[in-house]
């Protein structure tokens, strides 16, 4: 159906639903429940039950070897895959709108509702990931990916709209996972940098693969083309597949001990019965009870609605911008793809800093970066004129710096008794500040990006001088000792 519409430069609006669509439809969702059914284990309580006293843990002292190497390698193409499906709505929303015929605040409602459906993702593959594994949920949002690709065949907005409420769903859980994942299968020396890494390169890889994506491929093939490369990606992902472990400690709790020893011996983890652990003598956290813990938790909160507003507010809408100020679309997609592409080489840096300097102050100078950014477009637009390069590299450098480095840091100041707690409310914030971006493009109320601007500069510089108060440097030291001191000022003697 896309083929044929090329004469019509592929503009499909209008054109009826063929039944053999309507049949694929219903394949793709029949396809995913069994693929999802398949993937289900077998009695699931008792193998719960057993392994309840078993503990996977990497040596400290390990060595990062090519099985390493090569996991953060897929992890990162994973993620990149991952981020460019939201990333690619600020391409589409422009022409899309003008193809059905509707107002930009009604084509928002892609976005509006892939973010919606992230965070149903969020909850739901971290459920999944639970049951099925981590490497079966990369697997299955891969199907989710591929089934979401018939997008861009469809005639119908509402259709559209549906099909982008799933492809949410299926990205909203993948970097929790991935952060599992790699937690689980790391030696514990290079969990940090590791998931800074992974979490950065993979979140500037996805922006310049959908900026680049459009900037080539859009103007002969129309926004459509974005929806369609759901397909070959997802089943790159699928295939990646091969290289992607499986959690020892899942293979353990599903009655696999073979499986897991094999892995444990590749990636260098050991097996033991969980015993009442003793605090190594490293340097403390301190305790984190009281106005520490709530203002901690309120300065990462403001900081990743920020990041929220900005990313899924800010960046999605600067294409459509871009055009309204005279850019062509392929102009105003290269602009961001070069951009994307100053942002990849400070992931690296972003990575050192955390492991090396200090993991409280990489995030605020990652937040300082940002507000440069946010000051650098308020003058542009203020002055009319000048390149939006710069301003919106910063953007982007400080954007994925945040995210890498947020909810690494989260896990890793708050005691195991709210830690979980804690990291799934700081990452519900980042999504909560795009759904109110998101609802400003829905009611059509989105003012000038010199307001955005200037409005955004306040809640950047309330995080990043809550974070400097409030926020403890979580570099060198033992979560173990964190726990116990944690246990030690809660404790109320009898």
């Amino acid at each position: 159906m896309f083929l044929t519409g090329g004469s019509m430069h592929y503009h499909l609006a209008g054109m009826p639903m063929e039944p053999d669509m309507v049949f694929g439809m219903v394949l793709i969702v029949g396809g995913v429940l069994v693929a999802a059914w398949g993937l289900l284990p077998n009695n699931i309580p008792a193998q719960r039950a057993a392994s309840q006293d078993i503990l996977i843990a990497a040596p400290e002292d390990a060595q990062l070897g090519a099985v390493h190497w090569t996991l953060m390698t897929v992890l990162v193409l994973a993620l990149v895959i991952d981020v460019m499906k939201p990333a690619s709505l600020g391409f589409v929303v422009p022409e899309l709108s003008r193809e059905y015929g509707v107002p930009k605040a009604t084509g928002s409602l892609l976005s509006f509702f892939a973010l919606v459906g992230t965070v149903c993702g969020s909850v739901v593959w971290g459920i999944l990931a639970d049951i099925y594994g981590r490497k079966a949920t990369i697997l299955l949002s891969a199907v989710f990916f591929v089934g979401t690709a018939i997008c861009g065949t469809m005639p119908s907005l509402a259709w559209n709209v549906f099909m982008c409420f799933m492809m949410g769903a299926a990205a909203g859980g993948m970097l929790p996972v991935t952060y599992a994942l790699l937690a689980e299968m790391m030696p514990t020396r290079h969990r940090g940098w590791s998931l800074v890494l992974v979490g950065g390169l993979g979140a500037a890889g996805g922006y310049f693969a959908a900026s680049g994506a459009a900037a080539l491929l859009q103007p002969t093939y129309t926004w459509r083309i974005l929806w369609l490369l759901n397909l070959p990606t997802g089943l790159l992902l699928v295939l990646l597949g091969a290289f992607i472990p499986e959690s020892a400690k899942f293979l353990l709790a599903r009655g696999r001990p073979e499986e897991a020893a094999a892995v444990m011996k590749r990636f260098g983890a050991v097996a033991r019965k969980v015993a009442t652990p003793q605090p190594a003598p490293l340097r403390s956290h301190g305790a984190l009870s009281g106005m520490h813990l709530v203002g901690k938790l309120t300065a990462l909160s403001v900081a990743a609605i920020s990041w929220g507003l900005i990313n899924f507010g800010l960046l999605l809408w600067l294409p459509g911008a871009l055009q309204d100020s005279g850019y062509s679309i392929a102009v105003s997609s290269r602009l961001l793809a070069k951009s994307a592409l100053i942002a990849l080489p400070t992931v690296f840096l972003c990575a050192l800093i955390y492991s090396r300097w200090s993991t409280k102050w990489s995030l605020v100078t990652m937040l300082g970066v940002t507000l440069a950014g946010l000051l650098l477009v308020l003058r542009l637009e203020v002055a009319g004129e000048g390149s939006p390069v710069i301003p919106v590299a910063l953007l982007i450098v400080g954007s994925n710096g945040v995210i890498a480095v947020l909810l690494p840091y989260t896990a890793e100041s708050f005691p195991l008794r709210v830690r979980g707690r804690a990291t799934g409310w700081v990452a519900a914030c980042t999504k909560a500040g795009g759904v109110v971006a998101q609802a400003l493009s829905i009611t059509a109320l989105v003012p000038p990006m010199a307001l955005v601007a200037g409005f955004l500069v306040g809640p950047v510089v309330v995080g990043t001088l809550l974070i400097s108060w409030f926020g403890r440097e979580t570099k060198g030291g033992d979560l173990r000792r964190l726990d116990a001191e944690d246990a030690a000022a809660v404790t109320v003697p009898v």
